[in-house]
């Protein structure tokens, strides 16, 4: 992330907020230098997907770590992954659509057009 990790969540809860969605802080990470795990829920499917951040060559995308969309499996998952990295910082966004309001690139995100309608 170019944003200090602080920033950057409170921008993305932010529009989330503001295009409908609902998101909180599940875990704070380190404020400067963290990275972060997206946990999205669509409200109407009650499906649960993750996304986190990955280089691809010189470009930064987000991916889904796991195909999972099942939230006791994604639980676990954010679980084993914050006993490695202790500086992860883990969101969760609530929307009746299944959007992830992420303005960077996303690959493998369920409908892969649903961020911003």
């Amino acid at each position: 992330m170019l944003l200090h990790a602080d920033l950057w969540v409170s921008a993305l809860l932010r529009r989330a907020d503001m295009a409908g969605g609902f998101g909180y802080i599940v875990r704070r990470g380190d404020a400067s230098h963290g990275s972060a795990l997206i946990k999205v829920v669509n409200l109407r499917s009650r499906e649960a997907y993750l996304l986190r951040e990955a280089t691809q060559g010189d470009e930064t995308v987000w991916i889904r770590p796991t195909q999972s969309r099942d939230e006791a499996e994604l639980n676990a998952y954010i679980d084993k992954q914050l006993r490695f990295d202790p500086d992860l910082w883990v969101v969760e966004i609530e929307d009746a659509h299944g959007r992830h309001f992420l303005t960077e690139k996303v690959e493998g995100a369920p409908d892969d057009g649903a961020e911003l309608r």
